[in-house]
């Protein structure tokens, strides 16, 4: 059975960086699409970015676009999500998600299994 686990949330002033982990475990992610998404309060989910497993092509939200890297350790099968110059609206709780197959939309509904999140908390 496919788990993930978030960890490394947190309080942050603005302008500070966090990173976050996503352990992931119950198979092999090759040729898995993992993404991040975040949800704040009174809002929908969105997307945040994601990494297809085998290759480690990546894409971003625009919003993120050049403050965020997200990478993968294949020996320890866990995904990454290196967020700098964090902003008050970066506040939020950030999932980590996985899907079977190679999938380049942002669509939350697409994806297999999720995380249970980890709270990223930005301070002006």
């Amino acid at each position: 059975q496919v788990q993930l686990v978030e960890s490394g949330g947190g309080l942050v002033q603005a302008g500070g960086s966090l990173r976050l982990s996503c352990a992931a475990s119950g198979r092999t992610f090759s040729g898995y699409t993992m993404a991040w998404f975040r949800q704040a309060p009174d809002k929908e989910r969105e997307f945040v970015a994601r990494i297809w497993w085998t290759s480690s092509s990546t894409y971003y939200a625009d919003s993120v676009k050049g403050r965020y890297t997200i990478s993968r350790d294949n020996a320890e099968n866990t995904v990454y999500l290196q967020m700098n110059s964090l902003k008050p609206e970066d506040t939020a709780v950030y999932y980590c998600a996985a899907k079977a197959g190679i999938f380049s939309g942002g669509d939350s509904r697409q994806y297999d299994y999720w995380g249970q999140g980890t709270q990223v908390t930005v301070s002006s």
